[in-house]
């Protein structure tokens, strides 16, 4: 287990920052793992940063994400079990700008995301985020 962070981030709250991976092809929330040394508020607003291009706040904890079930095998051989601390967050800066982990980055409307790629473990966060809940999910 590796702890990762990801971010749910609004816009205009019809829209939803998110980009297109190249490791997988699948739409997805900015974030990624914690680096030695980094508190996951750190992590997150890195890892919003180098995906994105903007600076981000963290406005509240959404949840912790831990099934056991949902098991990440990557191209190199790892092997991980899903454990990621999403949180909810605006944009305070920075504009927008692709990565080398990314096709593309955009803020996609909330009502076509029924059409997109993206993995289910991601969907969940993101209907989480839209229940309005100010309690913390623990899934």
């Amino acid at each position: 287990m590796i702890p990762a962070v990801s971010a749910v981030i609004f816009h205009d709250e019809k829209e939803i920052l998110l980009q297109e991976r190249l490791d997988n092809g699948k739409w997805s929330l900015p974030g990624g793992t914690m680096e030695p040394g980094e508190t996951v508020e750190i992590a997150i607003k890195r890892e919003v940063r180098e995906e994105t291009g903007f600076d981000m706040e963290v406005k509240q904890l959404l949840g912790v994400y831990s099934d056991p079930n949902h098991v990440i095998a990557y191209e190199d051989g790892e092997v991980r079990q899903q454990f990621s601390i999403c949180f909810l967050g605006e944009i305070k800066g920075g504009s927008l700008a692709i990565s080398h982990e990314s096709k593309r980055v955009e803020f996609v409307s909330i009502s076509e995301l029924d059409k997109i790629n993206m993995h289910i473990t991601q969907k969940i966060r993101i209907q989480d985020a839209l229940t309005g809940r100010s309690k913390a999910f623990i899934r």
